[in-house]
């Protein structure tokens, strides 16, 4: 395995975990300045909130989604950035409102 094979699978298993022993989840919607709607998918980790699933809905209606089933490609990939929702230009949203975007 090389050391990029092996940086992945450790992405993703951290993923992975983090989705699958999540209770709680937090959820946020962010307009960019193209007109860009972005929507993530957070818990609590280490003190932060951490990414686990994040949409983006372009202006021209595609939609782009991230996970660790999914993290890159060449359009984008998953934050690796934590979110604090004090600081950064992000809006609470409903678990039912992410969902709406995420399976659509």
């Amino acid at each position: 395995m090389t050391d990029l094979e092996r940086i992945r699978a450790e992405r993703v298993a951290y993923f992975r975990a983090l989705d699958e022993s999540a209770t709680v989840r937090h959820h946020f919607h962010h307009a960019d300045e193209d007109g860009g709607l972005w929507y993530f998918e957070a818990v609590a980790d280490q003190g932060e909130l951490t990414v686990i699933k994040q949409a983006e809905l372009t202006p021209a209606g595609q939609l782009h989604r991230y996970d660790w089933e999914h993290l890159e490609d060449a359009r984008g990939f998953l934050t690796d950035q934590a979110l604090y929702p004090e600081d950064d230009p992000v809006e609470t949203i409903s678990a039912e409102e992410f969902q709406r975007v995420w399976t659509r």
